[in-house]
């Protein structure tokens, strides 16, 4: 059985979540493969700069600012983190190659950026035969040194803009793979279990008005205190489900607050395709993850852009313009008005004829590439013994 490790890490909750639906597709599909999950937070966490003067994880630390909102100037930080990794390299290459040495790997998968250099060569040093790939879980990438970098291993895209920047970055074609979106959990494609006007009314709604789910990824926001209190202001309509996921105090706060229409609270759930399965558009942030789980779910977007807006996640605004499947607001203030626009009878039913002709499969497509990836490895080294 081939020992594929599957390496993530907790900043931003979206890495762990790809890792998670690419182990538990590979599980459902029966493939002759035994995953392991490897947290490179745990991993590198003896060079950790971070750690070693807080105790906290520089995953933590970051997830930490996004539950409070502290995003403003990410584009100047990132040179910055990239830097200190420069600096730390040959350490991390040398705690790569003793963990490549224990597990013994016949393929390592990166759900991960920023890493990619010293999770390749630790892997070559150490077992040169061993396919390496990168699965994007961006739509684009953010060069320099953000996911793509020029060295022979294995690339897996889930658009075109992405696929254009790898070519960009020296990377030969035949390391490219193309999927068809980003990759999320299969539970996403599942038919929705239960009535769904019974389902809205367990939850404390309305069956008949409209009702938004505002997701800001794993960690949460203080923008949506924002949004519930400008929906009261416009005195809107439309119903609201706060997903808050493990951000306790948003989720109290938010269950204390009076609005003036119906509302359910959250906190950190698996259940993110059931909420999203009884909603009729989404608010959050222009996360690649959650944006295309509810376009898999069939809901419009409405995605707040502005100053503190992540780097990596500005061009998702674009493509959510160009692609017709959504709205951005600059600021909260203007949010019910979209609302209203969106939901418009004839704006919402073009936007969901957009959104239906959207087939994102990649989490079906990429254990595929994968088992193509094994099968070049295992000839190409065939073919060395035969040479002598």
């Amino acid at each position: 059985m081939k020992r594929i490790v599957l390496a993530y890490f907790n900043a931003g909750g979206g890495h762990r979540a790809a890792a998670r639906a690419l182990e538990d597709t590979i599980l459902q599909q029966g493939r002759p493969w035994h995953t392991n999950l490897l947290n490179m937070d745990d991993v590198l966490e003896s060079v950790d700069p971070i750690y070693r003067s807080t105790g906290m994880h520089g995953g933590e630390l970051y997830n930490w600012t996004l539950r409070r909102g502290w995003t403003v100037g990410s584009a100047q930080v990132i040179p910055i983190m990239h830097g200190v990794i420069r600096l730390l390299h040959s350490r991390q290459v040398k705690l790569l190659r003793d963990r490549w040495r224990a597990l013994r790997p016949d393929m390592v998968v990166s759900v991960i950026p920023h890493l990619n250099r010293a999770l390749y060569e630790s892997l070559r040093a150490e077992s040169p035969d061993t396919p390496f790939v990168t699965l994007i879980t961006d739509i684009a990438d953010y060069p320099p040194h953000f996911w793509f970098e020029p060295q022979d291993q294995h690339f897996i895209c889930g658009s075109e803009i992405a696929m254009q920047q790898a070519k960009a970055a020296g990377i030969d074609e035949g390391f490219l793979w193309r999927v068809s979106g980003m990759i999320l959990h299969p539970r996403f494609y599942q038919a929705m279990y239960g009535n769904r006007a019974e389902e809205r009314r367990k939850l404390g709604l309305d069956s008949e008005l409209p009702v938004g789910l505002v997701m800001f990824g794993g960690y949460g926001s203080q923008s949506m205190v924002r949004i519930a209190k400008r929906m009261a202001l416009a005195k809107s309509r439309t119903q609201l489900i706060f997903l808050c996921g493990g951000n306790r105090a948003l989720f109290e706060h938010l269950s204390n607050m009076k609005l003036p229409f119906a509302t359910h609270v959250e906190g950190f759930t698996e259940n993110v395709a059931h909420y999203m399965s009884l909603s009729d558009f989404f608010i959050g942030k222009p996360g690649p993850g959650s944006v295309s789980e509810a376009l898999a779910m069939g809901l419009p977007v409405i995605v707040e852009a502005g100053n503190k807006t992540l780097a990596q996640e500005r061009y998702n605004v674009e493509w959510i313009k160009e692609q017709g499947v959504g709205r951005a607001v600059t600021t909260i203030k203007n949010l019910p008005e979209e609302v209203s626009s969106l939901l418009a009878p004839a704006t919402y039913h073009a936007m969901r004829q957009r959104i239906q002709a959207i087939s994102n499969r990649a989490v079906f497509e990429v254990p595929d590439v994968l088992k193509k990836i094994l099968s070049q490895a295992e000839a190409s080294r065939h073919q060395r013994m035969s040479l002598g």
